[in-house]
């Protein structure tokens, strides 16, 4: 008799357990996949910002704007001088601002998405995309498509153009701070990234790109932390912020026809 008491009681346990899980299941569902989807924005620091994105290309068009009507106005090569060297620091102040709002934004080698945590996105798609919004007039999808050399070559000759195969990476390093500040797009094996060389500090390097490694999406890694840029054997850079011709047609709004 105590047994078949025993037995009941737990069946009414199980009952209750069973209609409360029921009745929340949803919350519960909530909960859950609000947990998970912390735990993946824990697990690369970093949360998508489409708002702040949006904003700071308002930003930058409000102040390319201003730096253009300056640039047309300007009547002595001193005037147009001081001009470059302003929107050289304004680009290199908002571009890496506008870079960092895509983070945690996954990679696909066939991404295409326009808006930070929109989707997924592709490397090259990374690179042409933060131009395009930055107020270059680039051809955003054949631009993106193209060999990593073919994207630094539609901004600058070959002879601004930093090419190594082989070299270690300490060197590499050194060389490319010795060379300067700047936003710099670097091509590797099978990829394209922005390197960001700050221009005050110790001008260490950012790597910021859309990583088809380990998280397999837009990160921002140090030098010690760049596997990618690494391991890679080939090497390719080009400096956009530190090219005056690149700057001037920046400012007068010209095109940049997809080096093929």
């Amino acid at each position: 008799m105590k047994s078949l008491l025993r037995r009941f009681l737990i069946l009414l346990v199980l009952a209750g357990s069973a209609y409360t899980g029921w009745k929340y299941r949803d919350s519960l569902l909530h909960f859950y996949h609000h947990h998970i989807a912390f735990t993946d924005s824990a697990h690369t620091g970093q949360r998508p910002q489409p708002q702040q994105y949006q904003k700071l290309i308002a930003e930058l068009s409000q102040k390319k704007n201003s730096l253009a009507s300056r640039y047309a106005q300007a009547r002595s090569a001193q005037e147009l001088s001081t001009i470059i060297s302003e929107s050289r620091r304004t680009l290199e102040e908002i571009l890496p601002q506008m870079m960092r709002c895509w983070l945690g934004t996954p990679w696909d080698f066939n991404g295409t998405c326009q808006l930070p945590g929109s989707g997924k996105i592709a490397c090259g798609y990374f690179v042409s995309t933060i131009l395009r919004d930055a107020g270059f007039k680039v051809e955003r999808i054949r631009l993106a498509q193209q060999p990593s050399q073919n994207i630094i070559a539609t901004f600058l000759p070959r002879r601004e153009m930093h090419i190594s195969s082989g070299q270690a990476y300490p060197d590499f390093i050194a060389q490319v701070i010795s060379r300067g500040p700047g936003i710099k797009i670097v091509g590797l094996d099978k990829h394209v990234a922005f390197l960001v060389i700050p221009a005050s500090g110790d001008r260490a390097p950012r790597f910021i790109h859309s990583s088809g490694g380990s998280p397999k999406c837009v990160v921002d890694e140090d030098r010690e932390n760049a596997t990618a840029l690494k391991n890679s054997r080939y090497r390719v850079i080009g400096n956009i912020t530190g090219d005056d011709d690149v700057i001037h047609r920046w400012l007068l709004g010209q095109a940049w026809p997809t080096r093929l």
